[in-house]
């Protein structure tokens, strides 16, 4: 059995004012929220057991029926935290998938991650440079490091650029975790020197690359599953008018396909 957890704690601040009243994840995409279309996508594919990890107005999305935990400093932490205030979900049996909230993504990438059975399948976007040029004057500005060995395991994710070759690949924000490892994965997490830095940034706002680097660095076997497109992320207002307007034009099926 697999289970799906949704990271959704945060603000959304470039999103306002549509997140003035509202989590990132309830921000509507062509008619329907982002939880909506992850969801409907999640279950599809016969992922019934989801949670949602909470925080900015949590009421919202309990009361649309979801099974929530709240993470009570979403204010003044990062989306690892909010990950860990699940555990006894992360502990429960069964193959995890861990999907940030901001994302949507076609049903043939999840089963492409659904069908990976290495401890950790990343979902990572090959051809990510297409969507990044309508969505940025400078792709490489938002892009992050993706470096993969022979056989197609991640050795270094997250870092900032300083050209296209230090980027084989996009990580997309959606993450396969193999049953017999969630164990090891919350005693790794609980492990962590709280006191260090990661990255640049204090324990409590690690970035999940971040998190992701440190189980690869010590051994862990991180899957590229790779994809053409096939997703989005929304992180701005400028990102729903972009997708909005390629639907109007009929081109927005060529980076991802409507299935609700």
């Amino acid at each position: 059995m697999t289970r799906a957890l949704i990271l959704a704690a945060g603000q959304g601040t470039r999103l306002r004012p549509l997140t003035d009243d509202k989590p990132k994840c309830l921000v509507p995409l062509l008619g329907k929220s982002l939880l909506e279309r992850q969801t409907h996508t999640l279950k599809q594919a016969g992922i019934d057991d989801i949670q949602i990890a909470t925080g900015y107005r949590s009421d919202q999305i309990e009361s649309l029926g979801f099974s929530i935990s709240i993470n009570p400093y979403f204010a003044e932490t990062n989306m690892v935290e909010s990950l860990f205030c699940c555990s006894a979900f992360i502990r429960k049996e069964g193959d995890l998938i861990i999907a940030y909230g901001d994302i949507v993504y076609q049903s043939s990438n999840l089963q492409a991650l659904l069908d990976c059975d290495d401890e950790i399948a990343l979902m990572i976007d090959h051809k990510w440079k297409d969507l990044w040029s309508l969505r940025l004057e400078n792709p490489l500005d938002d892009a992050e490091t993706l470096m993969m060995d022979s056989a197609g395991y991640v050795t270094e994710l997250g870092r900032k650029p300083q050209s296209y070759d230090q980027i084989e690949g996009q990580y997309t924000g959606l993450i396969k975790i193999r049953s017999d490892k969630l164990a090891e994965l919350d005693a790794f997490y609980n492990q962590l020197d709280r006191s260090a830095t990661y990255h640049g940034k204090d324990f409590k706002n690690m970035y999940m690359t971040s998190f992701l680097q440190l189980l690869i660095d010590k051994g862990w076997k991180a899957k590229a599953v790779q994809v053409n497109n096939g997703w989005l992320e929304v992180d701005s207002l400028e990102d729903i008018r972009c997708y909005e307007k390629m639907a109007e034009d009929g081109d927005l099926d060529r980076f991802y396909k409507v299935e609700c």
